[in-house]
């Protein structure tokens, strides 16, 4: 459609009409999508009735309608098409503030919503001033698992062995209840702590003080470079540990063995690899060849191991093949500009001295060493 002219604005305006529209609406018995394009193109007004008439009729139920945009980077394997996409749905979104119960919601990663060509368009604050953003800080993260070990099969007796007292019962929109965590154990990082090593880890990462504490070794061992969590790396490595312990300590004093823990983390971290190659396919060529090197090292190093296997050069031979998908952003610039891009999806770390580091979620899943540190993943 947009090699064919169409904005890439009316594209969005008519994949949201569609979902609006009716089986019988003129617009969906359209055929195909350039076609829809075209329609909505030539019949504005209609369109706009469309868009109001559903909106009316929600506001008489108290109801919204979200439609969320997501993964807007597989669309297209060309970084100015992509762009252009998401300043046309950004322009979209715009245009929806002005009914009373339509949204549109869009996801967006941190090397999209940052450039200064999707943004540059009337009443764009608008707009940006309703993001927000998908971070998990550690409350948050300990608050999900207690929400998660509250509601499973065995909850009452956990829920009976970390508090005192009835949780609150809410109803979910499904009408089933569940227990809803009390909010001292979602924000109180104090209490939090007391109540993990307490009751699940005990107070240290092995048995002396100097090894850590759980409660806040595994967040730090699962955060990228700029200290984000992913929560499911989190629920991951915790399941993982569990199963480790059952197996290997069925008679610890607690349900989490120290030793146990740090291979949930490791799995964890094979988990986190897998999803950065499914997102960023080009960051699996770029980090494979690596393995084995120890971090912190010189850039260098990096530079040097990617040109011996001409790493740069097969990647810009791939560019648009399906597995690459949208290749580096900065490609053309070499190395440098490579790492540019990895710094900036939170894989890479620059140190003051200018040298590489690479947090523990993606060094152990790649198989790089450090000293001192986690054994990578074989």
């Amino acid at each position: 459609m947009i090699r064919a002219g169409v904005e890439p604005r009316t594209i969005w305006r008519t994949v949201h009409a569609c979902h609006l529209a009716g089986a019988d609406h003129s617009l969906i018995l359209q055929s195909p999508w350039r076609k829809r394009a075209k329609y909505a193109q030539r019949h504005p007004g209609e369109i706009s009735g469309l868009f109001l008439a559903r909106d009316d009729r929600l506001d008489s139920q108290s109801k919204y309608s979200i439609d969320l945009f997501d993964a807007l980077d597989r669309s297209t394997d060309d970084w100015s098409t992509v762009l252009r996409l998401i300043r046309g749905l950004l322009r979209h979104a715009l245009e929806m503030r002005s009914y009373r119960r339509l949204r549109a919601k869009v996801f967006l990663g941190p090397d999209h919503a940052d450039e200064p060509s999707v943004v540059d368009f009337p009443d764009a604050s608008k707009i940006l001033s309703t993001a927000v953003q998908l971070t998990w800080p550690r409350r948050a993260l300990y608050g999900m698992l207690w929400q998660y070990l509250a509601n499973g099969l065995h909850g009452g007796s956990l829920r009976r062995r970390l508090v005192e007292g009835d949780w609150p019962t809410v109803n979910g929109p499904d009408g089933v209840p569940f227990f809803a965590v009390p909010r001292p154990l979602t924000s109180d990082r104090g209490l939090q702590r007391e109540l993990f090593h307490s009751a699940i880890t005990g107070p240290w990462m092995a048995n002396v003080r100097k090894r850590g504490f759980p409660y806040t070794w595994i967040p730090n061992h699962l955060a990228d470079a700029y200290g984000i969590v992913s929560p499911r790396s989190f629920i991951a490595a915790l399941g993982a540990a569990a199963f480790d312990t059952a197996e290997r300590h069925p008679d610890h004093a607690f349900a989490l063995h120290y030793d146990s823990v740090k291979r949930g983390v490791r799995e964890a971290s094979t988990i986190r690899a897998r999803e950065i190659r499914e997102g960023y396919p080009w960051v699996d060529r770029l980090l494979q060849p690596l393995s084995g090197i120890a971090v912190p090292c010189a850039f260098e190093e990096i530079a040097a191991t990617w040109d011996s296997g001409e790493i740069l050069k097969r990647l810009t031979n791939e560019i648009g093949q399906d597995e690459v998908r949208l290749p580096p952003r900065n490609l053309e610039r070499g190395a440098t500009g490579i790492r540019q891009d990895l710094e900036y999806l939170g894989v890479f770390r620059r140190l003051r001295d200018n040298r590489v580091d690479i947090p523990d979620v993606y060094r152990v899943g790649y198989g790089l060493g450090r000293k001192g540190g986690l054994k990578p993943v074989k």
